[in-house]
């Protein structure tokens, strides 16, 4: 069972804040990591697109979104836990990886926060990779160069803005800014340092090498949290906003990749977690002390303990979006509609790239391409062909993460990008010729964030103290599998046409 009642559950109690690009939301879990119900913020915004690739937003803005996001949880939660002060032990933060902003020496932010999926530093990524060598970079720090990453976004705003960069003491996550307002001063935990690309995940540490190859010094980083460190002694002005946090233990941000991997249950090395939300990912967690970094994906950590490596693709469900509002296609008859065609039936070839490429070649400046369009198509086969693309670039990542891995291996599928398509997760399933089995977790970066923060404090021993809820399995189809093979041949015939041109 993944909700519990009030009554019900089970204490001590600790809140996830879940910040992602489009929402932030604020939970309340048992120490079983049972969401509790009806009680919940959640809170819808929307980033800034610059015709030149940026995407942006005020840094203050988004803090000012986290806190009244905040407020709405507690203020629910008040109405039915009349104790709430003594019931909620911690703080569990997910946080979404590789945005900056950056502060000044009076520690207020001087630049926007700009979002992993801004591409204008895209031409700094490769000059990194030109003068430093991508693979260097790439077993240094566990990614490759990238727009995604600090590194780039950097060299571009100091290209760009001289003045401004110059006014820039530290580079921080939001995460690290909503804390230093929230207790007066910056730390970084491990689970965000390690999507910045100034972070070597095999030492658990800055990558000093990495630092002075840009030009850049320990201080204009915030200090990395020690395991298990909890930021206590909110200041005043917070204190008297949110008393039931008064005596909680704030756990520092953790990215939202690891978290969902752990929320969803995969942080062993026989599960493979698939997250589809906007943007989409497949990862496999585990405890790892060092690793040497496969070609095309990247390596992270959740803290000093736990590893990731995986893959992430910048266009998943947001394909399945566009193609509804850019074709027309409404109603409820749309899944009825793609299941009743037949697998890679159309003669259509998609290259899923509205945001550029990540995994498994990097390319920022790949783009979309639907090739084999006639008169005769349909707009719902046009969707269909674009899921089925975007199945073949989580095929693409699986069959490295397997080269990776020994033994039986289940994947575990999450995010309400695929998981509100039957007809989907099954492509998904056919495409990679696995068993994909649907989460029941309803978040799982939400309730991956509490249980790290319930296992930091001591409230659990371990994750796998708390049960995985699971949903349907999704078994493949050996037939569709066959013609998927064929129609996966066809996209990276033209993938690497592509690439070559970006």
């Amino acid at each position: 069972m993944s909700t519990v009642s009030p009554v019900e559950a089970t204490r001590p109690f600790v809140l996830a804040l879940d910040v992602g690009t489009s929402s932030v939301r604020a939970v309340l879990y048992d120490v079983q990591g049972r969401t509790i119900e009806n009680i919940e913020g959640r809170t819808h915004y929307q980033m800034t697109a610059t015709q030149d690739g940026g995407i942006e937003i005020e840094a203050d803005r988004l803090l000012a979104i986290i806190g009244e996001t905040i407020d709405e949880c507690l203020q629910q939660a008040k109405a039915i836990v009349p104790d709430l002060a003594e019931a909620i032990a911690c703080v569990g933060y997910s946080n979404f990886w590789h945005a900056m902003l950056g502060v000044d020496k009076d520690g207020n932010a001087v630049t926007p926060l700009y979002n992993w999926s801004d591409t204008r530093s895209a031409a700094d990524a490769k000059t990194l990779a030109e003068e430093l060598g991508a693979e260097w970079i790439h077993q240094r720090t566990g990614v490759v160069p990238h727009a995604s990453y600090y590194p780039a976004k950097m060299l571009w705003l100091k290209r760009t803005d001289s003045a401004l960069f110059a006014q820039v003491a530290r580079f921080v996550s939001i995460g690290e800014y909503f804390y230093s307002k929230v207790f007066g001063r910056f730390v970084c935990g491990v689970g965000m340092a390690t999507g910045t690309g100034l972070f070597n995940p095999n030492k658990n540490d800055w990558d000093d090498e990495m630092l002075a190859a840009i030009g850049l010094s320990r201080e204009r980083l915030s200090p990395l949290a020690e395991e298990h460190e909890a930021l206590t002694e909110m200041r005043s002005e917070f204190a008297s906003r949110w008393p039931a946090l008064k005596k909680a233990k704030w756990m520092p941000s953790v990215g939202d990749g690891a978290c969902s991997n752990i929320g969803s249950g995969c942080f062993n090395h026989s599960s493979i977690a698939i997250n589809v939300g906007t943007s989409g990912a497949m990862r496999v967690c585990w405890p790892v002390e060092q690793v040497k970094i496969p070609n095309g994906l990247w390596f992270y950590r959740a803290n000093r303990r736990y590893g990731l490596i995986g893959g992430a693709l910048s266009n998943a469900g947001d394909v399945y979006a566009w193609c509804k509002r850019t074709l027309v296609l409404d109603g409820d008859e749309i899944e009825a509609r793609l299941g009743s065609l037949e697998s890679d039936g159309h003669g259509l070839t998609v290259l899923p790239f509205f945001s550029g490429e990540r995994s498994t070649g990097w390319h920022d400046a790949a783009r979309a391409s639907f090739l084999g369009i006639n008169l005769s198509t349909d707009p719902i086969e046009i969707l269909r062909a674009s899921l089925e693309a975007v199945c073949y670039r989580f095929a693409a990542i699986h069959e490295r993460l397997q080269a990776e891995l020994s033994g039986e291996t289940r994947i575990i599928a999450s995010g309400g990008g695929i998981l509100a398509s039957k007809v989907w997760t099954q492509m998904m399933a056919d495409v990679i010729g696995v068993p994909v089995v649907a989460s029941a977790v309803p978040e799982a970066s939400s309730r991956g964030g509490a249980m790290l923060a319930l296992e930091a404090f001591g409230f659990i021993k371990q994750f796998s103290e708390l049960p995985t809820p699971l949903g349907e399995v999704f078994e493949p189809n050996a037939g569709n599998h066959e013609k998927y093979l064929l129609g996966r041949q066809r996209q990276e015939k033209f993938y690497d046409l592509l690439i070559e041109q970006a």
